[in-house]
């Protein structure tokens, strides 16, 4: 089961876009490199806060890492492992995003 969250075009390349999903319940984020995507949810692992003080800017200049506004941790975007900062070592919470025909889609767990 999947959500379709939008067009692969719809996102810059390197750069990144949050979405509002289970009801407005949570936020998630999506990079984009080239034809490949990674999913996150939009938590600091320092201390919660979502990673964009402004909408849809999650990367460092260089677009080369993640970054939190919040206190400057920066972490990988294959990964979500943290490089630097506050919580150096710890990790972004990864979803499950799929290209699929150009759309990008959050991949639903089912449970038995």
């Amino acid at each position: 089961m999947s959500t379709a969250l939008c067009r692969l075009e719809e996102i810059p390349d390197g750069e990144g876009r949050n979405f509002v999903v289970d009801s407005g319940k949570s936020q998630i984020f999506v990079v984009r490199q080239g034809d490949r995507i990674h999913g996150y949810v939009n938590s600091c692992p320092h201390i919660g806060t979502p990673l964009d003080w402004i909408e849809d800017q999650f990367m460092t200049l260089d677009k080369q890492l993640i970054l939190c506004a919040t206190h400057g941790a920066q972490f990988r975007i294959a990964d979500g492992y943290c490089v630097s900062g506050p919580c150096e070592g710890d990790s972004l919470q990864s979803i499950s995003v799929a290209l699929q025909n150009g759309t990008i889609r959050l991949i639903h767990s089912t449970r038995e």
